[in-house]
């Protein structure tokens, strides 16, 4: 059986930034994870916005899994500041992690020039049946990032799914 070509799953943006939650900012990079989501056949259930603080971004994360969402992408607070906390986050979250993804998506951010990439302490790894990414919070990030995850995620959902055994 293979997955609905027109369709690779349910996805979630969480954007992590104490701006944007408290709304003196407005969010430029959940509109461009979504577009960049949908390109890629899948279906955003929608953006949740959290401020950098373990209890908010775990919860969010935790209810995507609850959901049955396939796939969530955080974006923002992964760095090595106080307030990056969504890795920490994160780690309370997962039941396996997949560092490789992880380390591919360092390396590759950091070649592509987006600094922040190249500097995160994000994570990637399973929760239940959820890939959950975290990715670093610049535009750069998360477009380099997301080229990155295109060729992975398909593989990952389909052995999540169990529909590579088939």
């Amino acid at each position: 059986m293979e997955r609905d070509a027109q369709r690779l799953g349910r996805a979630l943006v969480v954007i992590v930034d104490d701006r944007v939650a408290q709304g003196e900012l407005e969010d430029g990079t959940g509109p461009l994870v979504t577009e960049l989501l949908e390109e890629a056949n899948f279906i955003v259930d929608g953006i949740v916005v959290v401020r950098a603080d373990t209890v908010e971004i775990r919860n969010a994360l935790n209810t995507a899994v609850i959901g049955g969402v396939d796939l969530v992408i955080t974006v923002g607070a992964t760095g090595v500041s106080p307030r990056d906390v969504t890795p920490d986050a994160t780690a309370g979250v997962l039941d396996r992690p997949v560092p490789g993804i992880a380390e591919a998506l360092r390396t590759s951010g950091l070649a592509a020039g987006a600094m922040d990439a190249g500097i995160s302490r994000g994570l990637v790894g399973i929760s239940g049946s959820t890939l959950v990414v975290n990715l670093a919070g610049s535009r750069a990030a998360v477009r380099d990032g997301m080229a990155t995850l295109s060729a992975l995620v398909p593989h990952v959902i389909d052995q999540l799914s169990g529909l590579d055994e088939a």
